[in-house]
């Protein structure tokens, strides 16, 4: 599953893109951009998929957002996995990710202030490691 959330500081705006595998909820892949560009969830998605094998053929579910609507998306899933879209206006369908960002938020974002973009991208790479180690023992 991926998605994309948004964050402010000041004038700034920092994107990060996600892929979440929902057999254990952890963060397989991710990217951070200041645009909400097609190389953002691109990138991220060479980076979940580098991990899989020659075999492997995974389902990659996403919202009907702008970047996973486009042919250029399919193409880049051909042959290397499955896509799932979630259905017109329907957010559950994307609930576990976004349920992933809103945790994160709670935590890591709002409960500080930061100054810097640097600063805040550094933060939300540690929260990546910190949950993986914790989701994983859920499961």
């Amino acid at each position: 599953m991926t998605d994309m959330t948004e964050f402010h500081i000041g004038r700034e705006k920092l994107y990060f893109s996600a892929l979440m595998d929902l057999a254990n909820q952890e963060i397989i892949a991710y990217q951070f951009a200041r645009r909400p560009n097609f190389p953002l969830v691109t990138k991220m998605l060479e980076q979940g998929l580098s991990q899989l094998s020659a075999t492997d053929c995974p389902i990659i579910h996403s919202d009907q957002g702008v970047l996973y609507s486009t042919n250029a998306w399919r193409k880049m899933l051909e042959g290397r996995a499955i896509p799932s879209m979630s259905r017109r206006g329907n957010c559950y369908d994307n609930a576990v990710i976004e349920r992933f960002f809103a945790i994160l938020k709670s935590e890591c974002f709002y409960a500080r202030s930061y100054t810097l973009i640097a600063e805040l991208q550094a933060e939300l790479e540690e929260y990546v490691v910190y949950y993986n180690q914790n989701v994983l023992k859920w499961f």
